[in-house]
């Protein structure tokens, strides 16, 4: 695809990698380990945010890529909205709560410019194909 050899290189990937540990760390203590739905639901949300980044990069065509990305952002929003269960349950901290808001948002943010990016790509290549008429 050009823009990057491998996922582990997208900032996306690696951000929501981190999120992600971050999440473990948070849904690892009590009483938010107590609350085995809820804990399950928003670590799988998360793991989906980079799984769909990688699989989407996997797949080699900048359309899937498009298509996985989209999937991730949806992904973030589904975390996002579970931090405010866990807010309202009173599971995390104030600060913890912060640190989590900011990082999904900012892998939110980061995946729907790479998803820009790669739009833009797309009508480039299909603009450039397109024969002109004299």
């Amino acid at each position: 695809m050009g823009m990057f050899a491998s996922f582990e290189e997208i900032g996306a990937w690696q951000k929501a990698r981190e999120l992600v540990r971050r999440i473990y760390a948070a849904t690892g203590r009590r009483p938010f380990a107590d609350d085995f739905g809820l804990r399950d639901q928003i670590q799988k949300a998360g793991v989906s945010i980079m799984s769909n980044i990688a699989e989407g990069f996997e797949r080699g065509g900048r359309k899937e890529f498009l298509r996985f990305l989209s999937i991730a952002k949806g992904s973030a929003g589904e975390t996002r909205s579970h931090l405010y269960v866990a807010i309202d349950q009173g599971y995390i901290a104030p600060d913890v709560r912060e640190d989590l808001f900011a990082r999904v948002q900012e892998v939110s943010r980061m995946t729907a410019g790479l998803m820009s990016s790669l739009r833009r790509r797309i009508s480039a290549k299909r603009d450039a194909t397109v024969p002109r008429e004299s």
